[in-house]
């Protein structure tokens, strides 16, 4: 009778069902169903490159494979703080306005680089910060670019374009900035000092002239002849 009454009891109990109480504060597991976030609008100046610039690299150059075209790879900012150092710290608003400058131009959070060696002129000790840095690639990289060629550079003082000659063997370029002001993400009136930063955009399977092209051809200011 005893045997009956437990199988009874196992055939009425719903399966799956457990013990009152046992799951009891878990949170609930996420449904794996995606999440809507809104239609993602592509980078004005990747979809050119892909469309226009590729056309014009076979033309020119006679590169038909797709691996041999040169690629933008990433973006790296880097300020230099050391020569704000105070002993041998950096004053807390100096690193405060650098990092929040970082943030608000790349959408990314910034690295805080260490000193490798110890620099006695530039007041540096080995292991201490002096710098800070930030590298973007893919999209965020290509909306950066956007709106350094058209938004910051326009609002250089006195501009008269930029420097077509700071390439490497390698193809990256860089570039240097006086004042963080130029981006319009900046409210200098709420900045505590003003700093400038250097800009280095990296690339793959390219040289001088190739990343000179890509970069004319999406509409970086280079120097024109007759201005140099």
């Amino acid at each position: 009778m005893a045997a009956d009454q437990d199988k009874k009891n196992k055939q009425g109990k719903p399966q799956g069902s457990k013990a009152p109480g046992r799951d009891a504060g878990k949170k609930p597991k996420h449904s794996d169903a995606p999440v809507d976030t809104g239609p993602k609008t592509p980078p004005r100046l990747k979809v050119r490159y892909d469309a226009e610039i590729r056309g014009k690299l076979t033309e020119k150059f006679g590169l038909k494979n797709p691996m041999q075209m040169p690629k933008l790879e990433k973006i790296v900012l880097n300020v230099n703080m050391g020569r704000h150092i105070e002993g041998t710290k950096i004053p807390p608003h100096v690193k405060a306005t650098v990092l929040e400058t970082l943030v608000k131009v790349t959408g990314q959070k910034p690295v805080v680089v260490k000193a490798k060696k110890s620099v006695s002129n530039f007041k540096l000790r080995e292991g201490f910060e002096s710098a800070a840095m930030v590298t973007i690639r893919r999209d965020r990289m290509w909306h950066f670019l956007d709106r350094l060629i058209n938004l910051a550079t326009p609002r250089i003082k006195d501009f008269r374009g930029l420097s077509d000659t700071a390439f490497d063997r390698q193809g990256n370029y860089a570039m240097g900035l006086t004042e963080q002001g130029v981006f319009p993400e900046i409210n200098m009136a709420d900045a505590q000092f003003t700093h400038g930063m250097h800009i280095n955009m990296c690339f793959a399977r390219s040289n001088k002239e190739l990343s000179r092209f890509v970069l004319e051809q999406l509409g970086m200011p280079f120097k024109k002849p007759e201005d140099k």
